[in-house]
């Protein structure tokens, strides 16, 4: 097994390990406070240190808030988001930014947090607006309780247009660097290095798709699921694996795990290798590969 390296996060200049915690699960109804205590301190301990969650992510914040207590806090980068909590959700005004930011400060216990992203603007030139949710963010570093600004969405013409403020330090892509897309690879990636933006790439499991239960609603994802279990490869290993073999030259890949078994699941996969001739045979039957 292989161990986590250290990743450059642009010009954040945040040192995180090359594999951060997407902590949405851990805020789920069929999840538990414990779950999620002891699945991030296990993060922790085996040397996972970024951890992003979200107001939208249920639980999630006030649950990372306890799992952070006692010291831990210390131990680790804390990223949220804003302009996606239930009692404001598509407010990108600063009274709302501001409001969900503090809310979040005290659901996580702590005095400052080292990002905040806008989340998921259905119209990107809402929160960059003056007045708006980027300047109040802006205020709110000059104040020393947020340290970076970001943007977590899909979109990447969203991206493109968040970079060229010059003022959004991290990209939060989803979905569009995994087995079954590569597509930020060719838009979002290399503005982002040009930049010196900080990339993280999250839901490398597809969704769950990549994650090993049998996708049936996926064809592609099926056929490599089927393949994998085929020649007793995981499909989990391979996933992730294909990830961190990205030459990112400021950023992270991200997974959301929902418990400390899930945790010990993901890590294991993260430093698992997988053999040169499985990779070989992969491409040759899908066309993918690790670069």
């Amino acid at each position: 097994m292989t161990k986590l390296e250290t990743r450059r996060l642009g010009r954040t200049e945040m040192r995180p390990k090359a594999l951060g915690l997407g902590c949405a699960y851990f805020g789920a109804a069929h999840h538990t406070d414990r779950d999620a205590i002891e699945g991030i301190r296990r993060a922790i301990e085996l040397g996972i240190n970024f951890f992003d969650t979200s107001p939208f992510y249920g639980e999630s914040e006030r649950r990372v808030g306890l799992a952070l207590e006692n010291g831990w806090r210390e131990k680790v980068y804390l990223q949220t988001k804003t302009g996606t909590h239930p009692e404001r959700e598509g407010d990108y005004s600063a009274e709302a930014t501001r409001w969900s930011v503090q809310n979040s400060l005290k659901l996580l216990k702590t005095d400052v947090l080292d990002a905040v992203l806008i989340h998921d603007p259905p119209d990107i030139e809402d929160p960059l607006a003056p007045g708006r949710a980027l300047d109040e963010l802006l205020k709110m570093k000059e104040e020393g309780i947020v340290r970076h600004i970001g943007i977590g969405t899909r979109s990447h013409a969203f991206h493109r247009r968040a970079i060229e403020t010059g003022q959004i330090e991290i990209v939060l892509s989803f979905l569009d660097y995994t087995l079954l897309d590569q597509s930020v690879a060719r838009t979002t990636i290399p503005l982002a290095e040009a930049h010196d933006v900080g990339i993280i790439l999250a839901s490398i499991l597809g969704m769950g798709k990549l994650g090993g239960r049998e996708p049936k609603d996926d064809p592609r994802a099926h056929a490599i699921w089927k393949w994998c279990g085929d020649r007793g490869v995981t499909v989990r290993h391979l996933a992730i694996q294909f990830c961190m073999a990205l030459p990112l030259k400021n950023g992270i890949i991200m997974a959301g795990p929902g418990t400390k078994a899930h945790v010990e699941e993901v890590y294991e996969a993260a430093t698992t290798e997988i053999p040169p001739e499985v990779w070989g045979a992969f491409k040759s039957e899908f066309g993918v590969g690790p670069i």
